[in-house]
């Protein structure tokens, strides 16, 4: 029987422009990006912000490395939508869209540099989620772009963070988004957002993985899937295993075994929960974006998070 609780905490800052992408800091800031206001931003435990760059597009994820430098998928832009009630939410292909692409920012100077725009000729769409794997190299999705009455096709691929070296790992995937490694890096999670399906797959090498053959669509092997409409946003893993994933709609966070059950579901107070990260001394704090009313809230958790490549 999967437990249910709610999210409670410390709210750390609002009027945020739909946070995501949070990662916690050892000086206990949280650097996040805001995709409608296309900018890193730290957030100081106060609550308030400063702006490390000015990116532009729609910044969507985003990882620190080992130098101290900080990685983002920028997915070129939404526009969004204003509810009745104040919520914001994307609604497709911004009309100013820049294009996709994955950038490094240096928090020293403000600098970015793009270091891909395109894999083997193939132009990334919506760059959306990012995890590091401490040896120079990164996993990200790009979820592609809606835009009329089209959906792009999305994928996972894998790249150097010198910018020497990107590969297509897998595709056709239907909304990839949140991605994250087991805690031997032997494995490579990936959420779909439109089917709400969590996927594996299990790493051969530098930017390798082992396919499984049809009937998988991509090659990946199917987790865990959710019935209703819920939608699967980020995801992070904790230092035991088990898979955290931020799900839109019911809004909360679904924790997921390895084995596919769903153990917990952590309830937000808005259906816009898209991402998280663990923080704090014993990683036992989760920063949860609430994007659609523009809060990162501060929550204590039952289990320690996995320490990630540069954190």
């Amino acid at each position: 029987m999967t437990f249910q609780t709610t999210l409670r905490g410390r709210e750390v800052a609002t009027g945020l422009q739909f946070p995501e992408g949070p990662i916690a800091m050892a000086d206990g800031s949280v650097v996040l990006v805001e995709i409608a206001r296309g900018t890193l931003t730290r957030v100081l435990p106060d609550g308030r912000t400063e702006v490390i760059a000015e990116l532009g597009g729609g910044p969507n994820g985003a990882a620190v490395g080992p130098d101290g430098c900080f990685y983002v998928c920028n997915n070129g832009g939404f526009n969004f939508d204003r509810e009745p009630d104040g919520l914001l939410r994307p609604v497709g292909r911004a009309d100013n869209y820049s294009g996709g692409r994955i950038e490094r920012v240096d928090p020293k100077t403000g600098g970015v540099t793009t270091l891909y725009t395109e894999c083997n000729g193939v132009t990334l769409k919506g760059p959306n989620d990012i995890v590091l794997d401490g040896r120079g190299g990164m996993w990200f999705t790009d979820l592609g772009k809606v835009y009329g009455r089209q959906m792009d096709r999305g994928a996972i691929y894998y790249a150097r963070t010198d910018g020497s070296l990107i590969r297509e790992i897998a595709f056709p995937i239907i909304t990839p988004n949140g991605i994250g490694l087991s805690p031997d890096g032997r494995t490579l999670y990936f959420a779909e957002t439109e089917t709400s399906r969590l996927w594996a797959l299990d790493i051969t090498g530098e930017g390798e993985v082992h396919r499984d053959p049809w009937p998988s669509p991509h090659g990946a092997r199917l987790v865990a899937g959710l019935p209703g409409y819920q939608r699967f946003d980020s995801l992070k893993v904790e230092a035991g295993g088990n898979i955290c994933v931020a799900t839109l709609i019911r809004g909360g966070i679904s924790v997921m075994s390895p084995a596919g059950e769903l153990l917990e579901f952590h309830a937000a107070p808005e259906p816009y929960c898209t991402n998280l990260a663990f923080g704090g001394p014993e990683l036992r704090k989760v920063y949860v974006t609430l994007s659609g009313f523009g809060t990162l809230l501060e929550v204590d958790w039952p289990r320690a998070g996995l320490r990630l490549a540069g954190q």
